[in-house]
């Protein structure tokens, strides 16, 4: 009784923390802070566990973050978007992760916008700790990103990258995928 108990009012809660979503799915889960800004739209069955620092999901005007279902997001991430960032189903987001679409400011003169291009992360994919995936970047199904990665450039379909910049380190078993 206990367990069910904790379960419906981790429900309920997550319900309250996410009413700042333009669309949510049933069945999400939300530990601890959420901070959300803009259009957000989150699938069936998220699962966002903020204990240790809030999760950040930030969409600027006429700008879109989508996250599919059954996505795992831990503690620290932040997520921002100035035109569109969009993650698959059944994907892993580790601990401080930065996924940005966008510079947010010019190089020559703080003051003015940067360069925006859209960020996708296709199904299955898993980032490691503190992965930073930068403007236009495509990752594809089953890729995985090592901790601590700096991705600039499109991960090919089940790939292992890592490093600063990202680079193939191996490619993965496409059966387990």
């Amino acid at each position: 009784m206990k367990h069910k108990l904790q379960t419906a009012w981790v429900l309920l809660t997550s319900l309250f923390k996410t009413r700042r979503c333009s669309q949510r799915g049933t069945w999400i889960r939300v530990w601890g802070k959420l901070q959300i800004e803009g259009d957000v739209r989150l699938g069936e069955r998220v699962r966002i566990r903020a204990t240790h620092v809030p999760v950040e999901l930030a969409a600027g005007p006429g700008a879109l973050i989508e996250i599919g279902e059954r996505c795992y997001i831990n503690s620290g991430v932040s997520i921002g978007a100035q035109q569109r960032v969009t993650i698959g189903k059944n994907c892993a987001i580790g601990n401080y992760s930065l996924i940005m679409d966008s510079d947010f400011h010019s190089t020559d003169d703080h003051t003015k916008p940067g360069l925006a291009a859209p960020v996708v992360l296709e199904d299955d994919v898993w980032l490691g700790a503190r992965v930073t995936v930068l403007k236009g970047v495509r990752i594809g199904r089953g890729a995985v990103v090592a901790a601590g990665a700096v991705v600039t450039r499109d991960v090919a379909p089940c790939t292992l990258v890592a490093g600063v910049p990202a680079r193939v380190i191996r490619f993965l078993d496409k059966e387990s995928k």
